[in-house]
Formats: C-alpha cells, sequence, structure tokens
C-alpha cells in the first residue's frame, strides 16, 4: 500500500492543483501521496490524481464514514485518520480498505492496536516529542508500525526515519510552495 517512507500530505483546493503538485512528486521520486478532507476539493483532487500512473492516492483526515466512503468512490487506496474512530475502521474493514487511524497517547495507540491496527498515525507528532517519543512507545507495543505527521520537516526527517518501528513519515512541507514541490520530494526520496 504504501511504497514509500515518505508521504507527502497536500490540502488541495483544486483537482487541478491537485493533479500539478502529484506529477511535480512523481517528478521528484515520490510514488505515495495522502490527499486530505479538509476542503471541500478532496474528493474531486483523489479522483484525478488516482488517474496519475505510477502514484499511490491515499486519503486523510478521514474522520467519518461519509468521507471514508467518498474517499474509496474517488479512487483512494488507503485512507488516515488523526484520531481513532471505531465505526470508521469498520467500515474501512467492510470495504477491504487500509485504514490507518491516529493517536497521540500510549492509551490511544493501545485502543487502535485493540481495534485490530497495527500501523497507528502518531499526530501531532512533534509536539508529543518527535522521535524520542516513538523510542519510548516502540518497545511497549512491538507489534505497531508508526507513521509520524505533525512537525515533521526536511531538518528532522532522518531523525524519525531512524526509529525501527517508524514505517513511514508524513509530511506537508513537501507541498507547501508550489515551485520547490518537485526539489522538495527529491530531497524527501533521497533521505
Amino acid at each position: 500500500m504504501i511504497d514509500s517512507r515518505v508521504i507527502p500530505v497536500l490540502t488541495a483546493t483544486s483537482a487541478d492543483e491537485a493533479e500539478r503538485t502529484c506529477r511535480a512528486l512523481l517528478a521528484g521520486g515520490l510514488t505515495t501521496v495522502e490527499i486530505t478532507f479538509r476542503t471541500d476539493a478532496a474528493a474531486a483532487a483523489i479522483r484525478r490524481a488516482s488517474a496519475i500512473d505510477g502514484l499511490t492516492v491515499g486519503a486523510g483526515t478521514v474522520l467519518s464514514v461519509g468521507q471514508l466512503h467518498a474517499a474509496i468512490e474517488a479512487g483512494a487506496t488507503f485512507a488516515f485518520a488523526p484520531s481513532t474512530n471505531e465505526d470508521v475502521i469498520e467500515a474501512a474493514g467492510e470495504a477491504g480498505v487500509t485504514f490507518i487511524p491516529g493517536a497521540a497517547t500510549p492509551t490511544e495507540i493501545d485502543r487502535a492496536r485493540s481495534l485490530g491496527c497495527s500501523i497507528v498515525k502518531i499526530f501531532p507528532a512533534s509536539v508529543l516529542g518527535g522521535p524520542a517519543f516513538l523510542r519510548s512507545v516502540s518497545p511497549v507495543f512491538p507489534d505497531v508500525q508508526f507513521i509520524p505527521t505533525g512537525g515533521v520537516t526536511a531538518e528532522n526527517l532522518t531523525d524519525y526515519l531512524a526509529v525501527p518501528s517508524v514505517l513511514a513519515c508524513g509530511g506537508t512541507w513537501i507541498c507547501a510552495e508550489p515551485d520547490l514541490i518537485e526539489e522538495r520530494a527529491r530531497e524527501a526520496a533521497n533521505a
């Protein structure tokens, strides 16, 4: 599902913007993108990005079963959330789509784990303690892999990726400036 250790996080305002951004990400060597449900353009952006050959597209900030279904219908192959919603996890299982819930505490990590999730998004990672937090919780949950987002930057990316339980990192910095997307994608892919 996730074929890159770095997942750009895109909040697109239009399908055209999503396509331009995703083509730049691919040109820079990143093949996975998370498009968030933070705008009304999310489903159209996912649909357009999903049509790009060689790109794996997931949905982010999926907070409801309705958003999950909209993401799947648009072509998303996985979904993220900043929190753990049992209804969304169940709906994703029924649909056969990987859903990665979010957590910010050991209790929340354990809850996601008890619901059958072996990959958990840690959000907001930098506020929680960054790589040090992940190194602390990893021995307690050896059967869980983590995808930290929220405060992951070009400067601290390798620190996060050095934590053995980190499957991948999500980052908004890659898509933040349109003229730098391909360059930032290349740097992230090389990390």
